[in-house]
């Protein structure tokens, strides 16, 4: 039977008695395993927090050029701030967007004998001068979607047979969370316009919230793009490939893109990427035999690149494929030979 939308799973179940609690593991599970995206409602997520954000994100769009610049990610060797309208690529494809990359606040670790290159990734964030409150609002905004982003993890855990804090390691001390706030100038006219290339998320889970009203994402499933517009109250989430990777591909990391938008219209996205530590390997998961037997093993990447097992291998390879700018600044050692 065709899948029309996305399926919906109300978080508050999950501590409304363990009944209540069992049901919608299971429901999550079973999303996941089938479509790799779902509507997250009941999150409790308070209204002013998620319009406190979308404005913030929207006046930092406003902001002159000039000032937008002053925090481009060229001046950061973490890829962190902002990226200008076709500054990205996916799939080697421009993408039409600007955003801004925020991840946590960290001291860079100095280069040596012994230590990885992905450890350049940790660092300090670049913040807007004119927009002081941005760094509070986005922190709040952060702590409640990891907090929320572990409970899935740990639901989905149970749901497998496996124990509940089996991904607590991975995450508790060093995870490396990233937001991405995102504006997509509308380039669409009677064809569609690449927003953002087809692709699977690289980290463990995304959380994504899009402005009210909003539409663009298209989700792949048995070989169809379902619209996946913003259901209010809710968030999108989808499994990334890391999550695939520990359950042999039970769980399923799915192809999506989006489109641009109209021209004289634009859209702003939020995309949360919840991220182990960049030294974590995610465990392999002896799930219970009745969805080994369904597991269907890793998605073929569409650029034929498997997926690593340290999480910071595949983070600092994505970041080199798609910020070739950054990379002729801070990084041209890393692509020598």
């Amino acid at each position: 039977m065709p899948l029309e939308t996305l399926p919906v799973v109300d978080f508050s179940r999950l501590n409304a008695g363990a009944e209540e609690a069992s049901q919608f593991r299971d429901e999550l599970r079973d999303a996941m395993h089938e479509v790799g995206f779902l509507y997250l409602a009941g999150h409790g997520i308070p209204q002013e927090l998620t319009d406190a954000m979308l404005d913030v994100s929207r006046r930092f769009f406003e902001l002159p050029e000039e000032q937008k610049l002053a925090i481009e990610n060229v001046h950061s060797p973490q890829f962190r701030g902002y990226t200008r309208v076709g500054g990205e690529l996916t799939e080697g494809a421009v993408d039409w967007r600007e955003q801004i990359d925020i991840g946590v606040d960290r001291h860079v670790v100095a280069p040596g004998p012994g230590v990885a290159d992905y450890w350049r990734l940790e660092g300090p964030n670049l913040w807007p001068e004119a927009l002081p409150e941005m760094r509070e609002i986005v922190a709040e905004w952060m702590e409640r979607l990891s907090t929320i982003s572990l409970a899935l993890l740990r639901a989905l855990a149970v749901s497998l047979g496996v124990p509940e804090d089996i991904f607590d390691e991975a995450f508790a001390a060093r995870a490396f969370p990233v937001l991405k706030v995102v504006r997509y100038p509308g380039s669409s006219n009677e064809l569609p316009k690449q927003g953002v290339g087809s692709h699977r998320d690289g980290g463990v889970l995304t959380l994504l919230l899009v402005e009210p009203g909003k539409g663009g994402l298209q989700v792949e499933y048995q070989g169809t793009w379902i619209e996946a517009p913003q259901v209010p109250g809710t968030f999108v989430v989808n499994i990334g490939e890391m999550l695939e990777l520990a359950t042999n591909g039970y769980l399923k990391a799915t192809l999506h893109r989006v489109v641009s938008p109209p021209r004289g219209t634009d859209r702003v996205s939020l995309p949360f990427f919840y991220n182990p530590a960049l030294d974590a390997r995610m465990p392999q998961l002896a799930v219970s035999p009745e969805f080994q037997s369904r597991a269907r093993g890793l998605s073929v990447d569409p650029t034929n690149s498997p997926i690593l097992e340290t999480y910071g291998d595949n983070a600092l390879r994505y970041r080199l494929r798609a910020h070739p700018n950054v990379v002729a600044v801070h990084h041209a050692d890393l692509m020598e030979g």
